[in-house]
């Protein structure tokens, strides 16, 4: 399982998922070894939470699952990007396909896309 290098990064390594079809970058997240293998394992992207400080299963709250549908690894084996198929049309927790929705413009953000879900039905917050 030696395939990625853990050593940096406190072993954590950043994970992009980007949807296979589009190519859209659709959020980035951090995974350790723990997630790495529960990803190969099931085929569905796992990742580390920082903030809870526990593995996360992407779409364990909102079913909003992804597939992998290919793994890249760049060449120093410290950076993945999944390619997946986003279940539920959205990737972010704040209801949008991306959790790249805004764009800067005159030093403001603004927002690019509409939501596809409303968080707080999602979840009951």
């Amino acid at each position: 399982m030696a395939l990625l290098n853990f050593d940096k990064g406190d072993g954590l390594l950043p994970a992009i998922a980007q949807d296979y079809k589009t190519g859209d970058v659709l959020m980035l997240a951090y995974i350790n070894e723990e997630s790495w293998a529960k990803t190969l394992e099931t085929g569905k992207a796992h990742y580390w939470s920082r903030s809870r400080n526990k593995l996360w299963l992407k779409g364990e709250s909102s079913n909003h699952v992804q597939l992998i549908k290919e793994i890249l690894v760049d060449c120093d084996a410290d950076t993945v990007i999944f390619k997946v198929e986003q279940l539920g049309g959205a990737a972010c927790h704040k209801g949008y396909c991306s959790c790249f929705f805004r764009t800067v413009s005159q030093n403001e953000l603004h927002i690019n896309q509409e939501p596809v879900f409303d968080p707080q039905e999602v979840y009951k917050k």
